[in-house]
């Protein structure tokens, strides 16, 4: 009889670690990769509206002194390293009166790390958190607005909002047409791909990976609309991207939209920023 209880026993450990074993989560596959290399090199600044000079100097100060302080450096260790705790802002899509009592910024959603939305529902990022500080410095009650890309421009330029924080690129064509801070952040355009596409596996300069992009036949790139990926895929006379005639370009939202897509096999890359690039990565394989 204990013979026999044993044996029972023994199946029925047997089939707990079996059930255990087959309740484990799966390692997830990698979905997404960034090809490690840079497509362009751009400068990243605040646009306000032309004219608008006293605000800019107002940033340049400001952008200067966060600097020599090691503020700055402290928000990228936050944003780009994971270091300290990040502050969350509340933020809307409705109008708000402008006044000289408060900064109204316009900013577009998802760009991690220099803005995204939190599970609270608040605001966080670079851009951000150099907002509420400068705001804090001149004693003003900080306004967000998340509102789409091309129409942060639009706002600026109507005066409905006093600065455009979007990890925005200058370029000659905008300088003409608004005015920029100083430059805050270096930044480029690179690839993403499905995790098993091996065609950019060799190439280490932008050059190389142009001669396979312009070797591909029936391929579709995305990029979010109106900002530079679109314009590196498209091209544009104004910013010196020649483009490429063999592509068809596909303009989302954002650029998390086209990495869905992406993933969903209906597209064969996107085109994005490198910092919003490795936050797409990380969050898409993890």
């Amino acid at each position: 009889m204990k013979k026999i209880i044993t044996l029972i026993l023994s199946i029925m450990m047997l089939g707990t670690v079996a059930l255990a074993a087959a309740c484990e989560p799966a390692t997830k596959e990698p979905q997404v990769k960034v090809i490690n290399v840079n497509l362009t090199e751009e400068e990243y600044a605040f646009v306000m509206k032309k004219g608008n000079t006293d605000l800019k100097q107002k940033f340049d100060t400001f952008l200067a002194k966060i600097e020599d302080n090691g503020t700055f450096d402290a928000l990228l260790s936050k944003y780009f390293e994971g270091e300290g705790e990040k502050t969350g802002y509340a933020v809307t899509t409705d109008d708000v009166a402008n006044s000289d009592s408060n900064l109204i910024v316009v900013t577009n959603c998802p760009f991690e790390p220099f803005e995204y939305l939190g599970t609270d529902g608040k605001i966080y990022g670079l851009d951000i958190e150099i907002a509420a500080l400068f705001a804090q410095e001149y004693e003003l009650e900080l306004v967000i607005k998340n509102i789409a890309f091309d129409a942060i421009f639009t706002q600026v330029d109507a005066g409905y909002a006093d600065v455009g924080m979007a990890g925005i690129t200058i370029s000659e064509d905008r300088v003409g047409l608004y005015e920029f801070s100083t430059a805050y952040y270096n930044a480029s355009q690179k690839l993403i791909v499905k995790a098993d596409n091996t065609a950019f596996d060799n190439c280490t300069t932008a050059a190389e990976v142009e001669t396979v992009i312009a070797s591909l036949e029936g391929k579709t790139f995305g990029y979010q609309t109106g900002t530079t990926g679109g314009m590196y895929v498209e091209g544009d006379e104004d910013w010196g991207y020649t483009g490429f005639a063999n592509l068809t370009g596909k303009g989302y939202a954002n650029a998390q939209l086209a990495a869905l897509d992406l993933v969903n096999g209906n597209i064969f890359a996107v085109v994005v920023d490198d910092a919003p690039a490795a936050a797409i990565e990380k969050a898409m394989n993890n």
